[in-house]
């Protein structure tokens, strides 16, 4: 079964919709992906959606950052099963796990690979906003790069460097977690 790696846009923010508990009013612009079996990255526009069930359906695994506290709770309209039900793993929430404590993909993505992300998902929605859809793929599909290199590198090097704003010193988190596909899918 296939390996995908997952993020998606909105074309709105939670200051639109009335707070971060109304996930249902928040409308995907866009859902970026990348398929180990195919090697390849695409991203399906809201038009395309339909093709998400398909797609994860057949996933072993769904690899992303905030999929539990984001992606899912907007994607789970979009889709006839239960999508927490999937075999995810979720990077943010194994660090928050460990550590206590969030991190930015961006940050982390600087501290472990040298290269982050292109922006923030305003700047997503602005661009939807604008009608500037290749440039929203270009931002959406880093993202997944970004996401994607950062699992990469934990599963090769069995560690994550995770910055800390109240120390100068970084946590150093060990990778036990072997790549295969575990009933319940953890990285740490």
């Amino acid at each position: 079964m296939d390996k995908i790696v997952l993020d998606i846009e909105t074309k709105n923010s939670f200051a639109d919709v009335g707070g971060r508990d109304n996930f249902d009013a928040l409308q995907v612009s866009l859902v970026g992906l990348y398929s180990y079996d195919r090697d390849e990255y695409f991203a399906l526009e809201e038009h395309e959606l339909d093709k998400l069930e398909d797609i994860l359906s057949h996933a072993g695994l769904v690899i992303g950052f905030a999929l539990k506290r984001f992606d899912f709770p907007v994607l789970k309209k979009h889709v006839p099963f239960d999508i927490f039900k999937l075999k995810y793993l979720d990077i943010l929430e194994e660090i928050e796990m460990r550590l206590g404590r969030r991190i930015g993909l961006d940050a982390l993505a600087q501290a472990n690979l040298g290269f982050g992300k292109n922006g923030d998902g305003l700047e997503a929605i602005r661009l939807y906003k604008e009608g500037k859809i290749d440039e929203l793929k270009k931002y959406c599909l880093q993202d997944v790069k970004v996401t994607k290199e950062v699992y990469d590198y934990a599963m090769k090097k069995r560690e994550l460097v995770v910055p800390s704003w109240r120390t100068p010193f970084p946590d150093k988190i060990t990778i036990d977690w072997v790549d295969e596909v575990l009933p319940q899918a953890t990285l740490f």
